[in-house]
């Protein structure tokens, strides 16, 4: 599938194989590459944005700032060779800057995520940004149980104990609306299970 973002700034549609290219030249010091995955990524910013914040107009400038310097440190940081997406690796630490920043000027926003510590998906958990895109806007179709277990766990990157004790509840009892929500946005997704996916291998 091949990246793309709608948003504010448009961009050239970026196939897989551009991308590699441009991430090879990038990690031996291409700083047109680097400037080129960059400005490819952008819009991940203002989705982001949009999506998961909601700002007076008078902030919202600061806090794309925000963004872009998570995203630039994500760019930087990033190792193609441990199997993680960029989009995954980039979307909590985006996230989580932005977060941080509305909780020093307003001191309204979530509590400050240690973006260190936040568990990052490997490759074969999703393919690119897209992905959660398309979740997320499939979550309102589900139970309310359910998508407020997927929003905190994948979203929020909450671990599935801690969401139980929240609730009062065992956490298999998570383990089980997670499956069940999971079965259901593959299928309305049009993703192959697992087992559906060793089984045509």
């Amino acid at each position: 599938m091949e990246a793309s973002y709608g948003d504010e700034d448009s961009r050239k549609r970026m196939s897989r194989e551009e991308e590699d290219r441009l991430w090879e030249k990038a990690a031996a010091g291409d700083e047109e590459a680097r400037e080129a995955l960059i400005l490819a990524h952008r819009p991940f910013v203002f989705w982001l944005a949009r999506r998961h914040f909601h700002v007076d107009a008078s902030r919202y400038g600061d806090l794309i700032q925000e963004g872009m310097v998570a995203l630039i440190t994500a760019v930087d940081r990033f190792d193609r060779t441990k199997n993680i997406r960029f989009s995954t690796f980039a979307f909590y630490r985006i996230r989580g800057r932005m977060a941080n920043y509305l909780q020093r000027v307003e001191a309204r926003a979530p509590l400050p995520i240690d973006v260190e510590e936040l568990p990052l998906e490997d490759g074969s958990s999703s393919d690119r940004f897209e992905w959660l895109i398309d979740l997320e806007s499939a979550l309102p179709r589900l139970p309310k149980s359910e998508s407020e277990i997927v929003e905190a766990l994948v979203f929020e990157g909450r671990k599935a104990c801690d969401v139980a004790t929240e609730r009062g509840v065992d956490v298999s009892h998570i383990y089980r609306l997670r499956r069940k929500a999971l079965a259901r946005l593959r299928k309305w997704l049009g993703i192959a299970s697992p087992q559906e996916g060793e089984a045509r291998g």
